[in-house]
């Protein structure tokens, strides 16, 4: 079975649309990526270069004894 596409296609309007220059974004870690956007000179303080999870050097953060709690409770002994 074939089916026609009556789909019209407009192009899109004119005058609406933000400026998609090229740009840096510059972590706080010294790392400089070229890339485009519609901000310029964009600063972060974490990128996938120095983040965690990309690093692989994970912490483990304690959020209000949250932790401490947990191990408490379970009789988990600290460093294990």
């Amino acid at each position: 079975m074939e089916y026609e596409l009556l789909k019209e296609v407009n192009s899109m309007k004119e005058n609406i649309h933000p400026k998609y220059e090229k740009t840096t974004i510059t972590c706080a870690c010294g790392e400089v990526i070229e890339t485009s956007s519609t901000k310029e000179n964009i600063r972060v303080e974490i990128c996938s270069k120095c983040h965690p999870f990309f690093t692989g050097r994970q912490k483990l953060v304690d959020t209000g004894g949250r932790v401490d709690r947990f191990n408490k409770r379970f009789g988990m002994k600290e460093g294990k």
